[in-house]
């Protein structure tokens, strides 16, 4: 007999308080067992706010694990393709909270403003939210306020990165913070949608982590656009550069995925680039609150700032920063 077949009649004898059992019992048991294996979120039901590109790869995963999953959007396509998998609709924000009682609510939300106001504004979360109940936050948000909302609900602060496509993989990098107790709470639904998890400490924490991965992203992705430019106006191929790099000290993950993306001129909107510039301006808060003077930060600031500012561009991926430097005429033009 294995160890799960073992397993499962162990645990049977258990609840049932019994010896032996029929085998139609013990076969019944065991195929329960075997029906539920990689699923291991069944018997949960969880509430899921927010299918943008990032929340409707996590919600299809928990309900692919098991768990029944209620969604909200505010618009409505995204809640019909997630219903059409076979996750179910609330209607309205309190609904879906008094529905999941003292469970587990995600959101993936934009902005700290919007997070504000779908938990706690007329006709929010708060509304139907049970005392016991935890809400985990994947999204980026501001620190103070990340903090100020762990003081009035059970708050879990897990921003994560790897973009849509770790999204979609279920293979995202989650930095969570909170009390220990919540985390412990939310790690059965960290394991389902990612897969380097990391518990920060308490409650800000882990979007503190967040903003230092996303120091290095926008600078990152800045650097990248700057060299395949220069090696473009320098009449070198850039597709070559970029697979000569590959490999070296250069070599990164924006190199592989968004270098790939400015040499094929493809920007469709992954990670938008005015949400890469809230999470800029998040920065250049958290550093002045904190004491960092850092002139590459403002610089990094400004030209996010102009990049999206410029008219259609802040809804490209924020590799087409590379965009900005293509349409900027060089010195030796002008």
């Amino acid at each position: 007999m294995s160890q799960e077949s073992a397993a499962a009649g162990d645990d049977y004898f258990h609840e049932r308080g019994e010896g032996r059992l029929s085998v139609a019992d013990f076969s019944r048991v065991l195929w329960n067992r075997c029906r539920n294996m990689g699923k291991p979120l069944t018997k949960h039901k969880i509430g899921f706010v927010g299918l943008g590109n990032m929340g409707r790869g996590s919600a299809r995963h928990l309900h692919d694990a098991g768990a029944e999953v209620v969604v909200w959007n505010r618009s409505e396509e995204p809640v019909a393709a997630a219903v059409a998998l076979g996750m179910r609709r609330a209607l309205a924000l309190p609904e879906l909270a008094r529905e999941i009682g003292e469970g587990v609510i995600c959101i993936s939300l934009t902005t700290t403003d919007v997070v504000n106001r779908v938990v706690f504004g007329e006709g929010g979360l708060i509304e139907g939210l049970h005392r016991n109940a935890l809400i985990i936050d994947f999204g980026t948000t501001g620190v103070p306020e990340t903090r100020e909302f762990a003081q009035r609900v059970n708050w879990v602060d897990a921003p994560v990165s790897g973009g849509q496509v770790g999204a979609e993989a279920a293979s995202l990098s989650i930095m969570a913070g909170g009390s220990e107790a919540n985390f412990r709470r939310a790690l059965p639904i960290f394991q389902v949608v990612g897969k380097n998890i990391t518990y920060m400490g308490g409650s800000g924490t882990g979007q503190v982590t967040k903003f230092a991965n996303q120091l290095i992203v926008a600078q990152t992705i800045d650097a990248v656009a700057q060299a395949l430019r220069l090696a473009e106006l320098s009449g070198v191929d850039p597709a070559l550069v970029r697979k000569a790099l590959l490999g070296g000290f250069a070599e990164s993950r924006i190199l592989q995925l968004h270098g790939d993306r400015m040499v094929r001129r493809d920007f469709a909107p992954g990670g938008r680039a005015a949400l890469q510039l809230k999470d800029v301006r998040l920065m250049c808060e958290l550093a002045e609150s904190v004491g960092l003077d850092s002139p590459t930060l403002r610089n990094s600031l400004a030209q996010w700032e102009r990049f999206v500012n410029k008219e259609g561009l802040g809804d490209l991926d924020h590799s087409g920063l590379f965009r900005l430097y293509e349409m900027e005429p060089s010195r030796s033009t002008q």
